[in-house]
């Protein structure tokens, strides 16, 4: 278990992992679910269209970083890169999705220790993983219905798998999202702002850098979902309701208050969009 990532080799991953590979030398990771047979549901920064014969997953399409895919050209899987129109999820080989990278694991359960240890964030989590069946199900049924609009610090490719494999949604939409990778663009800032004014009144540099350093992880340990009290718990055929109804969200929280982890609370029937 590294201090950076997990990684592993192919024949170790199995239907319904959080999987991830690195771009640009470490600087991101893009994040999905394995659903099996060598295929990976997951979450782009650019939707498809529905005639475009492209697609693309990094961090913004224009980007050098982002890499396009023409649909015909993979040579093992003649649909990689389906997707709905106007959607962001897409289904992909595991050998497009990699790029070539590496493969890692995204780690569940994990104990706070094992949490701060890690040099970067989104790597794992303290959140515990729901079982296969209901992962893949999620995964595969905002294959078919979207997860909203992409945005790198509330609704990214971590997010999406991290609701596939746990079913929790953040109660506030308006507050960061439960994306390690996000904690880690908001809490380094704060650090390294902490870092320059400690020099000012401390004389040790040893404990100007583990200050610094305890900030950095605590920013991350506060945001993270095993941990976080604004979290509830959305069944997937449920999710248009929760983004569409904001008045409802606020009563979710409210009626939730005494439970961590609570269950979304039934919609009317002609409310509902059903995954089938």
């Amino acid at each position: 278990m590294g201090l950076l990532s997990h990684r592993v080799e192919r024949s170790e991953i199995v239907a319904g992992d959080h999987i991830y590979t690195w771009r640009g030398v470490f600087t991101y990771s893009h994040q999905g679910i394995y659903v099996g047979g060598s295929k990976v549901v997951h979450f782009t920064c650019e939707q498809n269209s529905g005639d475009s014969p492209l697609i693309s997953w990094g961090p913004s399409s224009g980007s050098s970083s982002s890499w396009k895919l023409p649909l015909t050209t993979c040579p093992t899987f003649p649909d990689c890169g389906f997707g709905q129109p106007e959607s962001g999820v897409v289904l992909s080989c595991l050998d497009c999705f990699l790029v070539n990278g590496s493969l890692y694991r995204f780690e569940y359960g994990v104990t706070p220790p094992v949490f701060l240890a890690k040099l970067r964030g989104g790597t794992c989590t303290t959140a515990e993983s729901d079982p296969p069946e209901a992962v893949i199900n999620r995964a595969m049924c905002l294959l078919r219905n979207g997860f909203g609009n992409y945005d790198m610090l509330k609704n990214n490719c971590e997010d999406f798998a991290m609701y596939c494999k746990t079913g929790l949604l953040i109660s506030d939409q308006t507050a960061l999202g439960r994306s390690g990778q996000a904690a880690c663009v908001i809490g380094a800032p704060l650090a390294g702002l902490l870092y320059s004014s400690l020099k000012l009144f401390m004389s040790s540099p040893v404990g100007v850098v583990t200050a610094t350093a305890g900030v950095y992880c605590m920013s991350r340990y506060a945001t993270d979902i095993g941990v976080r009290t604004d979290i509830i718990k959305v069944p997937v055929d449920e999710m248009a309701f929760f983004h569409g109804w904001e008045q409802r969200n606020e009563e979710f929280a409210e009626n939730n208050e005494s439970s961590k982890v609570p269950n979304v609370l039934d919609a009317p029937p002609s409310k509902r969009p059903r995954c089938s």
